[in-house]
């Protein structure tokens, strides 16, 4: 597995597809398309804890057979959108985080395993808050804001929804 990172005209670009990261993230395993309803209530409740504003459409949340999830996700770096797959074991801890897509001109270390391993383990009650328990990167501020903030949301939704899903 590999990330396809190639220069275009001033920007870099960072491409997987879906069943590539799901492979990758739970290699030889079958993922089930889990449909969720994000309620007007959940979208606030997510709204408040995380501060992500851009809506999130749980039109990609996989479930393993053991109970463990796959949540795809989609951010605004600085202008573009920022799509990541988040691996999280049943109990509610990242296993692991990618980037699926990245257009950005700049701040793609967002997508380096240093920065990303610093994901792993955090749970709902963990802060996920840039310059708390996630490192900034200089010249990717706002992607790794909004990454941890999204993260955050993606926790609460599991800790309202996902988790009790049978």
């Amino acid at each position: 597995f590999g990330l396809i990172v190639s220069p275009l005209v001033y920007a870099t670009a960072i491409h997987i597809s879906v069943p590539d990261v799901q492979q990758h993230i739970y290699p030889n395993e079958k993922m089930a398309l889990i449909n969720v309803t994000v309620t007007e209530a959940l979208r606030d409740k997510m709204r408040d804890i995380s501060s992500v504003r851009q809506t999130f459409k749980a039109d990609q949340i996989f479930r393993t057979a053991n109970g463990d999830w796959l949540v795809i996700d989609e951010v605004v770096g600085k202008h573009e959108l920022i799509t990541y797959a988040l691996g999280l074991h049943k109990y509610g801890s990242v296993r692991q985080i990618e980037i699926i897509n990245y257009l950005e001109s700049y701040g793609y270390q967002v997508a380096e395993a240093s920065w990303r391993k610093q994901f792993v383990g955090k749970t709902v009650a963990s802060p996920i808050k840039l310059n708390k328990d996630i490192d900034n990167i200089y010249g990717a501020t706002l992607s790794s804001k909004h990454i941890a903030d999204s993260v955050k949301r993606v926790m609460v939704m599991y800790d309202l929804v996902l988790k009790d899903l049978k």
